[in-house]
């Protein structure tokens, strides 16, 4: 049986490709109460089944997220003023920026899933690397076994291996990298179930566990 939230889903994706093409105040403020009402307050009930479904998955406590519609255009050359997709974040509310994320993205035209951390900072860039040059091997092995792909998210990766690491180590691509985060569509089919969104969301999530368990153990 659906959860309900499949129609959020499907008017979320209407709603943001009307958006796209009318990203003004004018358009948006006459929606803005059916938009809060329809969309964004069953995005934040989902947001909170998720923590739970994510807290039971990993055994840590998760806070979830839904992402503002309000684009930050203060240092960006595009003033477009709302963002085109509805993006929601769990979070194991672990003070260490290493902590793994996971991420639901809609769009007018595709959902997709994440895990992973967004951007190091420099001490953690310096623990990722290592744990690249140690656990490369394996963690490649993980990446493949998931079915995901690494995300483009966060900072351009280096054009260069960095120091002191070989310029031709066999794990050059991942030590370039200064994220790394998974990406999965939901299930094809995943609809035609009928078991709704939690159960495709959970589906997915735990295509990404060992992913979120390996970083947790290793950074």
């Amino acid at each position: 049986m659906s959860d309900g939230f499949t129609e959020m889903l499907d008017r979320a994706q209407a709603f943001y490709g009307d958006l796209a093409r009318n990203n003004s105040k004018d358009w948006f403020e006459p929606r803005k109460e059916a938009w809060k009402r329809d969309i964004e307050a069953p995005a934040k009930l989902l947001a909170e089944i998720m923590a739970e479904e994510l807290s039971r998955l990993t055994g840590d406590a998760h806070t979830g997220k839904v992402f503002r519609i309000n684009r930050d255009v203060r240092f960006s050359k595009d003033k477009s003023p709302y963002k085109t997709m509805l993006a929601m974040l769990w979070s194991s509310g672990d003070a260490d920026s290493l902590a793994p994320a996971f991420y639901f993205g809609i769009e007018p035209d595709r959902t997709f899933v994440g895990c992973g951390t967004p951007g190091f900072d420099k001490e953690g860039l310096t623990r990722y690397r290592a744990m690249v040059d140690r656990w490369g091997d394996r963690l490649t092995e993980i990446i493949d076994a998931s079915g995901g792909h690494l995300a483009e998210i966060g900072p351009e990766p280096l054009k260069r291996v960095p120091k002191p690491y070989d310029p031709d180590h066999i794990h050059g691509d991942l030590l370039r990298r200064k994220s790394l985060a998974l990406g999965l569509p939901l299930a094809e089919g995943w609809r035609e179930s009928g078991e709704g969104v939690v159960a495709a969301l959970t589906e997915r999530f735990e295509l990404l566990m060992p992913f979120r368990r390996f970083l947790a153990e290793r950074l």
